[in-house]
């Protein structure tokens, strides 16, 4: 349910709950601790739903491996099992996630920034693109666009540095 919910509808209904009902939080602003909650639960919701889903069905899977069987049968306790073998195998594709997520959360910060009140890059946008400000909008497209390739490649690296299988070798010949 968390992934099925906009990051700005998800942000409207944690204004009403937690600052207009139950008035635990403030509801715009930003510079104190409390101020970041709503923001930061409205961006990061669904995104946490999704790696939460790819990580536990990858860990399924890992689970069944031979080699997991294997250490089981050398008498490794379950948490050592899970911990030690399976889990670092079960977050590669979490890792290859990240950078398709980070897209998403800038995207998502763009209309939450408005909505909170938050000065960013995010208003920055939303305000050129109501004033017509072509190069500005330009500008923020090209910029976001280096972002996500550059977090893209540093995921890759971080695939291939986290899994041997993935590391070139020389071709004999």
């Amino acid at each position: 349910m968390g992934a099925a919910v906009p990051s700005y509808a998800l942000a409207y209904g944690l204004i009403i709950l937690f600052a207009v009902k139950l008035s635990w939080l403030p509801a715009v602003g930003y510079g104190s601790p409390a101020q970041i909650v709503l923001p930061a639960v409205a961006l990061s919701l669904a995104p946490m739903a999704q790696l939460m889903r790819l990580i536990r069905a990858s860990m399924l899977e890992t689970l069944g491996q031979d080699y997991i069987r294997t250490a089981r049968a050398k008498g490794l306790s379950e948490q050592a099992v899970a911990i030690g073998h399976a889990l670092r195998n079960a977050l590669l594709p979490a890792v290859a996630a990240t950078g398709v997520n980070l897209g998403y959360l800038l995207s998502g910060a763009v209309i939450v920034e408005t909505i909170f009140s938050w000065p960013g890059l995010g208003q920055l946008m939303v305000e050129a693109a109501l004033t017509r400000d072509y190069p500005v909008v330009q500008g923020f497209v090209a910029y976001i666009a280096v972002v996500v390739l550059l977090v893209n490649l540093a995921a890759d690296l971080a695939l291939r540095v986290a899994d041997p299988r993935l590391r070139f070798g020389r071709v004999e010949g």
